[in-house]
This record gives structure tokens, sequence and C-alpha cells, in this order.
């Protein structure tokens, strides 16, 4: 017998893209050195090595995180050329939409460095009409018929002359939350404009762009320093407890070292109700990124257990999509945050022998497992799951005065790209946008193929 032997660990086997000519190959999934790659090779542009993550561990925990997959009411494009090029959503699909994200405009009021849009104040790029808008948003309505939360987004959806229009063309939907994806300029420069916005509530959140509050940090990811937009932003979403989550994308070696920090200010901001970390995706105009540079949902997760109160059973995959996804849940009480996640006994939460959530005999705790860990929450959604899943946690005295404000949730969402796009993964995308023509289409294949 030989003795020969590979210098990794050979896991799996999936389709990706060769990164070149955008071409379906396929892909072997590799241990090294408890890293995980694929190591995939395109008859013409050769063979790629791409980190996936940093945790072996983690990466196989991700394997048992199952749930059977939530459909939408219809599909939207045939079964052709098969994923990830049929989209969407097409009947290959596994999930329907926790997020529909509707974007009113391809202009902006900045030309951040790391858009992935391609966004810009270039006078030649437009505003989506008034009826191209409700026909996106029907469609959204028709696949879903009670929408979890749509976000309106762009470009800089507030930039849109017909934006209040939108807003309140939008509330007469079946839609259980509103989120308004902006960098911040109007809240912070225009009196009034935060005080109209929140008019709307509840039901609707301000899912507020947040880097860094670092000048150097800032004039890296977005072209300028914005510290004081963002300061003043904040102020004013406090002043009105307008419901908050901060949106912080981060790159490697320029703001990954203030992960803690900014769980900290949104654990002291009255009306931050979570943050959610987005590592950059190589897409749009970001085109000078490295490979390794390359950031992943893993260890971002290893930055939060190493710079905050939150340690390795707080931060969690999630059910509908563990690939892309993990969250964690807090409640923050008298000036005391406890995490929750943890509180679940591991012998309960997870049970190696299945591929899926069990607890054990106890149905009524899993569903509420399963009800609580969701992208589909609103903040008020999510104070209801939560008092319901505190009833089963023994080390949790229950509040009845907990509201939406005690709340604190982290979630991490990578999005995949050409380089390490992974067709099982996809398949479970529940991030959506809406498209012009009506198709429904993952976050991830828009940005890589159906994005102008």
């Amino acid at each position: 017998m030989s003795s020969k032997q590979r210098d990794y660990i050979y896991y799996d086997w999936t389709q990706t893209l060769c990164p070149e000519c955008l071409k379906l190959v396929s892909t072997k999934i590799i241990f090294d050195d408890d890293k995980v790659y694929q190591i995939k090779t395109c008859p013409e542009h050769g063979e790629k090595k791409v980190l996936v993550s940093i945790d072996r561990e983690y990466y196989e925990l991700c394997r048992k995180f199952m749930k059977r997959s939530e459909m939408p009411e219809r599909w939207n494009t045939e079964i052709k050329k098969g994923c990830p090029f049929d989209c969407g959503l097409c009947p290959d699909h596994e999930q329907h939409s926790c997020v529909s994200i509707l974007e009113i405009t391809d202009k902006c009021n900045l030309d951040c460095n790391i858009c992935y849009s391609n966004s810009s104040t270039d006078g030649s790029l437009k505003h989506k009409s008034m009826e191209t808008i409700e026909f996106m948003l029907d469609q959204i309505m028709l696949n879903e018929i009670n929408a979890d939360i749509v976000q309106i987004s762009g470009g800089e959806p507030t930039i849109h002359p017909n934006f209040f229009e939108i807003l309140d063309l939008a509330k007469t939907k079946n839609i259980a939350h509103i989120m308004i994806n902006t960098n911040g300029v109007r809240i912070a420069n225009e009196e009034g404009f935060a005080e109209r916005l929140a008019t709307y509530m509840p039901g609707i959140e301000v899912y507020l762009q947040f880097d860094s509050l670092d000048s150097n940090v800032l004039k890296n990811l977005r072209g300028t320093d914005l510290s004081e937009i963002r300061r003043k932003a904040l102020a004013k979403l406090e002043e009105l407890n307008l419901s908050t989550n901060l949106v912080i994308v981060v790159k490697k070696g320029v703001n990954d070292h203030e992960i803690g920090e900014m769980i900290n200010l949104g654990l002291n901001s009255k009306a931050v109700r979570g943050i959610t970390f987005q590592p950059v995706q190589e897409e749009g105009r970001l085109t000078d990124y490295l490979q390794d540079e390359r950031l992943t949902l893993s260890e971002i997760r290893r930055n939060i257990i190493e710079q905050s109160i939150f340690n390795e059973d707080d931060i969690i995959p999630v059910p509908c999509h563990p690939d892309a996804l993990a969250m964690g849940y807090s409640l923050k009480m008298n000036g005391e945050v406890i995490p929750l996640t943890r509180m679940v006994d591991p012998d309960i939460l997870l049970e190696g022998r299945r591929n899926t959530i069990v607890l054990e005999n106890d149905e009524e705790l899993k569903d509420k497992v399963f009800s609580l860990f969701s992208t589909s929450h609103s903040p008020e959604t999510a104070k209801e799951s939560l008092l319901d899943l505190l009833c089963c946690l023994p080390q949790v005295e229950k509040h009845d005065n907990i509201t939406y404000e005690n709340v604190f949730r982290i979630i991490i969402m990578e999005f995949s790209d050409r380089y390490n796009l992974d067709v099982r993964s996809v398949k479970k995308s529940c991030v959506h946008i809406a498209h012009e023509d009506g198709r429904i289409i993952p976050f991830d294949t828009y940005n890589i193929f159906y994005r102008k």
C-alpha cells in the first residue's frame, strides 16, 4: 500500500462558480488546519482555493441546524438551466422570502467604495417610478400573501422624491414589518424627517448603516468621513425612540477590531434593537478585494466572542439558512445584559444523532426556539417569541414588563459572491430582491448575475 496522503481532509462535494467566467464547476469541500476551503478547477481558468470558514467545528455544527423548508405561495420562473441560473424563485429553491428587498432607486447621495449595487451620485442613474414600485411590491405580496419583512432599499431610498408615498403604499399591504435601509444622512441633517418617519410606528424599523465612528475607517469603506452624520442620526433616533438596527459592513483589517465596541454601543442605546454584521461581498464596486483578505461569518462570530460578553453558545446558526446566518439574543433589563441562547441546554437544543434541532420530547420548547431564531422577526414579534421562550428557561425570571426595548439581537449575515457561492447553500437563501420584471431573486445571485 502506498504511504502517500493528502495534506487535507476531504469532507464533501458541491457545485460553485469559476470567478472568472461564472461557469458552474464542481468543488471539493476540504478541511485544512481546522479551516474549511473550496478547491475547484475550471478547465479554462485553472484551480482556485477559496476560504469558506476559519472554524471547522462551527461549519460542521451548521450541518445539524436544519428544518423543513418554508415555501412561497407561488413560483416565479421555471427550471430550465438549473441552479443558480433560473432565479427566481424557481421550484428548485428551498426557502420563501424571510426578508423581501424593494429597491426603489439606483441613485445615492454617497459614493461608497464597497457598494454591492454600484449606486452613486451619478446623475444618469434613475429613481424607479411609482408604477414600477407598486408592481414589484405586488409581486412580493403574491409570493408571500402575508410578508414577514419588506426592506425598502436603494441606492439611498430616502432621496426618492416619493419616499413617503411609497411608505404609505407599503402600509396598505399585509406586511408585518417595514425596514428602511438608509445611510442616515437625511435623518441627521433634515429637520422634521425623522419625526415624520416616527409617525409610521409601530411596524417600522430603521436599518441604519453604521460601520464605524472612526474617520479613517469610514474613508476606507465609504469614501468620506461620516462619523458626525452617524452620531447625529443615532442621537435623533434615540430621541424619538424609533426602532433601529445598526448595520455594520465588516472588512478584514479595517474595522473587524471594532466589533465589540459596536455591540457595546448598541447595548447602551435605547432605540437600538439589534446589530447586523455583514462581511463585505466581492461584487459591485468592490473590485480590489484580495482573497487573503476574505472575511467569513465564522471569523466575525469569533471576533464577537473575543470582543464582547457573548460566548460560543450565544451565537448559533439560523435553521432556515445556517451557512449564511448566525444569531443570538439577549435581554436588557435594569442596566444588565443577559445573554439568552446559552441558557437553552445544549443537550436539549442539539442532539448529534439527528440532522435537526431536537428538544427531546418537548415539542413546545422546540417550536419556541425555532420561532425565536428567525430572520423574519420584527422587534415587536421577537419580544413575543422571547416571552414564550422565557417561560421555558428556569435560569431567567419572567418579567411581565418586558417590551421590545428589552430585546437585543445580534445577526451575522454573509452573502455569497462569485468566489465562494455554494449551490447547496444558495438554494436556502431567504433574503430576496424584487426585480422590476416580476422575479424574486436571492440577494446572492442577484448581485452576481442579474444586477444591471
